[in-house]
């Protein structure tokens, strides 16, 4: 991953961009706008997230304008706008969850993390955020994990202190 500063006058790879072009060929002459989202998706997997000086690349790529790109990267919440760690830690906020303790589990990430939602670990490996509805109300509170997207439920704080602890063993 590219920190902040390395993210300044970046060029994509001649790979990333033969993916791009794999992309804006499954779409109609004219409407390359339409290869956005899985466009986003690449650069994000390249550089772990998705900087002001990407997203104005991709708006070239795309010969549309950049403002378009930030439309869509600030209103998908599965993009990240800013630098996160290895591990994104991401726990539905929404009602249901709450009611059986999400906010407790939130609480129980910060603390032993030791950063707020949002921060980044010192040592770059973890970060955490709530999101909105993970689609598994009947198995609150649950949280996934970024970027491969690993699903986690009947979450306490026994069983995420686990889930740390493994993915520390990963590292």
């Amino acid at each position: 991953m590219l920190s902040v500063t390395e993210h300044k006058d970046i060029e994509f790879s001649s790979d990333l961009i033969r993916q791009f072009d794999d992309i804006v060929t499954r779409y109609p002459e004219g409407k390359q706008k339409a290869g956005l989202l899985p466009i986003l998706h690449l650069v994000q997997a390249e550089y772990g997230w998705v900087s002001p000086e990407t997203m104005d690349k991709v708006a070239a790529y795309l010969s549309i304008q950049p403002i378009e790109v930030y439309e869509v990267a600030t209103f998908y919440t599965m993009f990240f706008l800013r630098p996160q760690g290895k591990f994104v830690l991401e726990v539905c906020r929404t009602g249901p969850c709450c009611l059986v303790g999400a906010e407790k589990i939130m609480d129980h990430i910060e603390n032993t993390l030791g950063v707020k939602e949002g921060e980044v670990t010192a040592d770059g490996n973890f970060s955490w955020r709530g999101v909105e509805c993970l689609a598994a109300c009947g198995m609150a509170p649950v949280l996934q994990i970024g970027p491969g997207y690993t699903f986690y439920e009947k979450l306490t704080e026994q069983s995420v202190d686990q889930l740390i602890e493994d993915l520390k063993n990963k590292i």
